[in-house]
């Protein structure tokens, strides 16, 4: 990436990008611009929440209007920014673009933990969790009608960076690290994005088997003394909602051992596309991640993957009788 660029970061609330965004201007010396304080001083001028001036946004594009113009004209401007915006990427043509996710329970439990105001209030986790997958809904489907685009789409964006173990500050360093061309230039110039994952959410495809020996060898030392950044990336699909590992096991179990928050991947496939043998990610996820696949790895690397839907839904399937499903 070049120093005449802005940066400009998405992602849904409790991802961070508030937080990564104020230092990012800091240590850059950039101007920061956020529309989502914008939005929540709209919000509150109509005696709305977050959520309710979203949803009334489906119906009034006057409100849409509005901030689209507002980023349209920043975007024109040609003033070298920190953008936190949900839509800044479908308006700046030569940014890098910054996609920010994290695990929903995470991100809930940050913004209960925060200072409320009139457009956003929590009463617990659960309910925090269930507000913004709706208003993170609400978002796409907006964006999907009025701009033709999907925000949950990865490859509308240069660098994805899961913030749900890392710090800010570890963000941070990586941002810039990117940004000045001194981390994953190679995919973020060639096959973009670049992806930063938190280790402990990457599901393996593979049997544990497949490491034998690798614990007792140099290996894993060795990528610890190397560092994050040093690691060659892993190659990874992405199913919608799960990240895993088509190529780079040995990678991964090492980064895990060794305590990394976060793990450079090159995206393979997502959603539709294809990985290998004519599969999809979602079709080469449900084939390669099986019950044993997970608990042996979670087992072997103290973690706690999540079960997904395709084994759960085996599972019920065995407990209720149903011939023919095995987990």
């Amino acid at each position: 990436m070049t120093g005449r660029q802005s940066i400009v970061l998405n992602g849904d609330l409790g991802s961070g990008k508030s937080t990564v965004s104020i230092e990012l201007a800091k240590r850059l010396g950039l101007r920061r611009v956020s529309v989502g304080d914008l939005y929540r001083e709209m919000a509150q001028q109509r005696q709305m929440t977050a959520l309710q001036l979203n949803l009334h946004a489906e119906l009034d594009q006057a409100v849409d209007g509005y901030v689209d113009q507002l980023q349209q004209d920043i975007a024109d401007s040609g003033e070298q920014l920190i953008v936190d915006s949900r839509l800044a990427w479908h308006f700046f043509k030569d940014a890098l673009k910054i996609h920010m996710i994290t695990e929903p329970t995470e991100a809930a439990r940050r913004v209960l933990a925060r200072p409320s105001g009139p457009a956003e209030s929590y009463t617990s986790i659960e309910e925090a969790r269930a507000k913004l997958h709706e208003r993170s809904e609400s978002e796409r489907n907006r964006f999907l009608v009025r701009y033709g685009v999907d925000k949950a789409k990865l490859r509308n964006y240069d660098l994805i960076c899961d913030t749900t173990k890392a710090s800010a500050d570890e963000v941070v360093e990586h941002v810039i690290a990117a940004y000045q061309g001194s981390f994953g230039r190679e995919i973020l110039r060639d096959s973009p994005p670049l992806l930063l994952l938190d280790p402990t959410r990457i599901y393996p495809t593979q049997e544990i088997q497949g490491l034998r020996g690798l614990w007792e060898s140099d290996f894993v030392a060795e990528i610890g003394q190397a560092g994050e950044e040093a690691l060659e990336p892993l190659r990874i699909g992405y199913t919608g909602e799960k990240f895993f590992v088509v190529d780079g096991h040995r990678r991964l179990s090492a980064a895990l051992r060794n305590g990394f928050k976060l793990v450079p991947g090159q995206l393979v496939a997502e959603c539709d596309e294809q990985v290998v043998g004519g599969l999809s990610a979602i079709e080469y996820f449900r084939s390669e991640v099986g019950l044993s696949v997970i608990y042996d790895w979670d087992a072997a690397h103290g973690t706690q993957l999540p079960l997904p839907e395709h084994i759960l839904e085996r599972t019920d399937a065995v407990l209720a009788g149903e011939p023919g499903n095995q987990p």
